[in-house]
């Protein structure tokens, strides 16, 4: 082919691209014109084929026009791009306000459900005299174990497997070292709630290796477990019901002597039995039991002269119940549309 009919060809290339740029109707097509002409293997690199057809003091000059004709493809897109943002510019400003559209809302945040169901168990017992103690979350074998009479080996530790830190200190298990804290910081007598933050070695839709608790600890002179009776009885009904009941069952924890499990009445089936509480029409709620002798001792505390009693209740095992949630996991996820559900 002769240069002058190749000039022809790239002359051609040009206007077929200058006329297709102005006729885009949107950024989708002109995006679409323009790989048509300036990609990898649009026709602008496709007219590089003509290159072997001229001689060597032609080439020069035919890879000047390649380059003429290049950027004047990309100011025509540049252009025609101006042009449809002006005419998309001018078609919303030209757009009447709707005054009777409702206004967008900015979502406001809310307390977390844990949070807010922490805050409703603490505020029960509050209103009942106790105090709130607090302690810290990285905790000593002493405190966490063996003064809450966990001897080192003990199989009960096993149930409490933990993490422990490099400079020999564990994430707490439970918040019971607040409990010996306290009793070792102040004479009797005592009536203090500890809520906060545990650690455990568990993962599963029932278990997590963080959750929370709220434990409670009464030491008084003539303290007995009717009392310890007494007062869950009172906090289950504030909580899920003024006719919710409680019972005690016989269990065993190495800081309480005698230990129970305390179940509540069914507050799904009221009591007749259902899925939920296996047909029992009772649901485990909490353990608690009279502090073991050996406990108030560690802590300087004479146990002929006085008594006392202790609780552990998890407060996702709470929020749980009351929204019948199935897996622990999702307080954890920071997922908004489980969240949403508690604003």
């Amino acid at each position: 082919m002769s240069k002058d009919a190749i000039w022809a060809k790239l002359q051609e290339m040009l206007n077929s691209g200058i006329d297709d740029a102005t006729k885009a109707n949107n950024m989708d097509e002109l995006n679409h014109v323009k790989k048509q002409y300036l990609g990898k293997k649009g026709a602008v690199q496709a007219q590089m084929r003509y290159m072997k057809e001229l001689n060597s003091a032609e080439k020069p000059e035919f890879g000047a026009k390649i380059n003429e004709i290049k950027a004047s493809l990309e100011k025509a897109f540049f252009d025609a791009e101006q042009a449809l943002q002006d005419m998309a510019l001018s078609c919303d400003l030209s757009r009447k306000l709707d005054l009777t559209l409702p206004g967008r809302r900015k979502s406001a945040g809310t307390e977390h459900p844990l949070r807010k169901v922490q805050r409703e168990i603490e505020n029960i017992f509050l209103q009942m005299g106790f105090e709130i103690a607090r302690g810290p979350q990285a905790e000593w074998d002493y405190f966490n174990f063996e003064a809450l009479n966990f001897p080192p080996d003990h199989p009960a530790r096993d149930m409490q497997d933990t993490l422990v830190l490099k400079n020999g200190a564990l994430l707490r298990t439970h918040t019971s070292p607040v409990q010996i804290r306290t009793m070792l910081s102040y004479e009797p007598p005592i009536r203090i709630i500890a809520p906060g933050a545990v650690y455990r070695r568990d993962d599963d839709i029932t278990h997590s290796p963080l959750f929370h608790q709220i434990e409670g600890l009464h030491i008084e002179k003539g303290l007995h477990l009717g009392h310890l009776k007494g007062i869950l009885q009172l906090f289950a009904q504030r909580l899920f019901g003024c006719h919710t009941q409680i019972r005690l069952r016989p269990s065993f924890f190495p800081f309480t002597e005698p230990s129970v499990e305390i179940d509540i009445g069914c507050i799904f089936c009221k009591q007749a039995g259902c899925r939920i509480c296996k047909q029992s029409g009772w649901i485990e709620i909490l353990g608690a039991g009279m502090v073991d002798p050996k406990v108030l001792e560690a802590c300087h505390i004479d146990a002929e002269e006085w008594t006392g009693w202790a609780f552990g209740i998890g407060i996702e095992r709470v929020a749980m119940l009351l929204h019948g949630i199935s897996d622990i996991r999702l307080f954890f996820e920071s997922d908004r549309r489980f969240l949403s559900n508690f604003a």
